[in-house]
């Protein structure tokens, strides 16, 4: 992937990706539950992430700080994908992702400094509410699935951030070795249930896929982007993603959004195109 493309774009590849990594996943939903779906996708991402990057030559030169940040954002990759499976077994995606963006955008405005800024984040709010329709859903278990998935995603978030501007591993060697160890952590809490995924390599093939398309295109790309935008600029264009999916939807899958969803979109489209970031290091 070029790095010398404008980091708004590399959240833009993200994003597609974001949404295509699901389409490969409802295969797997249909012959591996959710904790083995999510093992799969961290371990396949992890297996190509050790022959690109080859990343365990870096540990050994890291200090014990950094170490210990690859694997908290491990830890945190680890359990964010076990929950997100988890609540998408019990919860419309829409309202999954709903709850998922609530403190995504807290990490937004906190930096939200300016009026132009606020009504930025209260016009991507807005667009987010009309295109996710949230809703209550009769599932305690689901919600709190849910909300340790969002709490974890701004997680992921802040620590990716600081393994991008760090010095010591560069951002996407840094992601290799988090994801090797998340693949690790996650073993005893998914290996039993990806088990019948080793019995079929069309499933084998979707669990390949899933990795790819949702643990390392949209992660290398973002870690391009972090590297270059400020924290709060890209947890506000994490607003982009409902709208993303909105497009998808229409181009790949004919699904022709309703007035209000078309509403949603241009207001979030709106509200990232009237942010404006701080200096280069703010919200780091």
């Amino acid at each position: 992937m070029p790095r010398s493309l404008p980091p708004h774009m590399y959240f833009v590849v993200s994003a597609v990706f974001h949404y295509l990594g699901p389409a490969f996943a409802v295969l797997l939903f249909a012959r591996v539950e959710a904790l083995g779906v999510a093992w799969l996708r961290i371990a396949s991402a992890a297996v190509v992430f050790a022959s690109w990057r080859r990343p365990w030559r870096q540990w050994r030169c890291l200090d014990r700080p950094m170490r210990l940040l690859l694997v908290g954002w491990a830890a945190v990759l680890a359990v964010m994908n076990s929950a997100f499976y988890l609540a998408l077994e019990r919860l419309p995606l829409g309202t999954v992702a709903a709850i998922e963006f609530l403190p995504v955008i807290v990490l937004a405005a906190l930096a939200a400094r300016t009026g132009r800024n606020l009504l930025a984040l209260v016009a991507a709010v807005a667009g987010v509410y009309l295109l996710t329709d949230v809703r209550l859903v009769a599932d305690p278990l689901g919600i709190a699935f849910a909300a340790v998935n969002a709490v974890l995603f701004a997680g992921y978030i802040v620590l990716g951030h600081r393994v991008s501007r760090g010095a010591a591993v560069p951002g996407i060697d840094g992601l290799a070795l988090s994801m090797l160890l998340a693949a690790a952590i996650a073993l005893p809490i998914g290996i039993a249930e990806a088990v019948p995924a080793f019995t079929s390599l069309v499933t084998l093939a979707a669990a390949v896929g899933v990795g790819i398309c949702s643990s390392v295109i949209p992660y290398v790309a973002d870690q391009l982007a972090m590297a270059r935008l400020p924290r709060a600029t890209y947890a506000l264009m994490v607003a982009l993603l409902p709208a993303t999916a909105t497009v998808i939807g229409i181009v790949v899958l004919t699904q022709i959004p309703s007035p209000k969803e078309v509403v949603g979109v241009v207001l979030v489209v709106a509200g990232v195109a009237a942010h404006r970031p701080g200096k280069a290091g703010s919200g780091g």
